[in-house]
């Protein structure tokens, strides 16, 4: 894959231009789309465009797809690509919309640039976009293929058959399919949730797979997102908590993720912040079943021990594991908390607790929690490439320290 020497040239002579102003040409990209194409609306997550974190994550991306094709010194983008085509898998997106985004992107570009944008220079993006679309479109329909999913019906039917409060906030969610069986999945993904607004919107969000694989249900714990400082609540959370009762039945996705627990036996370390405990806990329910004698630690901060979701279930998994151990931070009320190990009042601290050698880590959690945690980590001592993460929204964080956070 890569630019002819033309196009080379000029993306070349460009890239930098492009990037400085790639957040402004993406938020008018999104703008002039929507316009055009109200009905894409009910694919993407309003609320990640009203905050801007959708267009920045577009820009970064097709930037450092841009910067991969000129320069082989770069970063492999291979893996953002594949955490974008699960991304749009879960979604539903389809290959033909592609040409709907590309011919607003270059628009886009065009106005932002003006006439810096010659008709070489305009055709040197498309065909890098084209590189970037044909790779996702690829990647898509395998995903598509092996999840047994037709691109053009991409929703399933499932069920509410239990509904359990964890915390004021957090509900538990079992859905079994109207038919047939959940499609195979790993442990650590994600399905989406479409449904119909009372303003007669749709809107998907995506919510990890809470437990370990089965085929009659999947399990979904969702956050109520309450709005602050002058943002709304959360549309699909809301909507979600207030309606989704046993025998409400559910729009949702195949699963999709590439951020999985692998088949090994190495030690694991699994650091999460608030609702962030969803993919460790499935992680951690696979294990103790599948595993049980696996050396696992389990770190999690959270506001308050009842702020804790999904807490009953950890200690469970914890107890019947040979080599688990917990430690929880608690923001208040610490030394009240019926914890396995007495919890710690404050912000979580790994620099001294004991890590196992040579564990793989996987964290999720706020990204600025996991940008501490990593520093923390590796500055102990554990390599970059045995920490993985998972970032509910836009990934706006890229894996390499060397690349930078945007």
């Amino acid at each position: 894959m890569q630019l002819s020497p033309e196009s080379e040239t000029v993306v070349r002579a460009t890239a930098g231009v492009v990037a400085e102003h790639a957040d402004a040409i993406t938020a008018l990209f999104y703008r002039r789309m929507f316009a055009a194409h109200p009905e894409l609306l009910r694919v993407f997550n309003r609320a990640n465009q009203a905050i801007g974190e959708q267009p920045k994550a577009l820009a970064s991306s097709v930037v450092a797809f841009a910067v991969q094709l000129i320069d082989p010194g770069a970063p492999d983008f291979s893996p953002v690509m594949r955490r974008i085509a699960h991304k749009h898998v879960s979604l539903g997106i389809q290959a033909r919309q592609y040409t709907i985004v590309g011919r607003h992107l270059l628009d886009a570009v065009g106005e932002v640039l003006g006439a810096a944008v010659t008709a070489e220079v305009r055709a040197a993006w498309d065909e890098v976009y084209w590189l970037f679309g044909c790779s996702l479109i690829a990647e898509e329909a395998k995903l598509y293929a092996l999840g047994g999913t037709d691109p053009e019906s991409p929703w399933r039917k499932y069920r509410v058959v239990e509904r359990t409060a964890e915390t004021d906030d957090v509900v538990t969610l079992t859905l079994a399919p109207l038919e047939g069986a959940v499609p195979e999945h790993r442990t650590g993904q994600y399905v989406a949730i479409a449904v119909d607004l009372p303003d007669g919107t749709r809107q998907p969000r995506q919510y990890t797979v809470s437990s370990a694989p089965r085929r009659d249900a999947l399990q979904v714990t969702v956050k109520r997102v309450r709005g602050a400082n002058g943002t709304p609540d959360g549309q699909v959370s809301t909507w979600l908590h207030e309606y989704a009762h046993p025998g409400t039945v559910l729009d949702v996705s195949q699963p999709a993720g590439d951020v999985v627990l692998d088949e090994g036996e190495e030690p694991l370390v699994l650091i999460s912040a608030g609702i962030g405990i969803t993919p460790v806990a499935a992680i951690l329910d696979d294990v103790a079943r599948r595993q049980p004698e696996r050396t696992v630690r389990l770190f999690h901060a959270d506001g308050a021990h009842d702020a804790h979701a999904l807490y009953g279930s950890l200690r469970r998994n914890v107890l019947a594991m040979k080599d688990a151990r917990a430690q929880n931070w608690y923001a208040s009320g610490a030394e009240h908390a019926p914890t396995l190990q007495p919890a710690r009042a404050g912000r979580m601290d790994l620099s001294e607790v004991e890590l196992p050698e040579g564990a793989r880590v996987f964290m999720c959690g706020p990204l600025p929690f996991m940008r501490e945690v990593r520093d923390t980590l590796t500055g102990r001592g554990v390599p970059l490439e045995r920490i993985d993460y998972e970032v509910f929204g836009p990934d706006l964080w890229a894996r390499r320290p060397d690349q930078g956070a945007a």
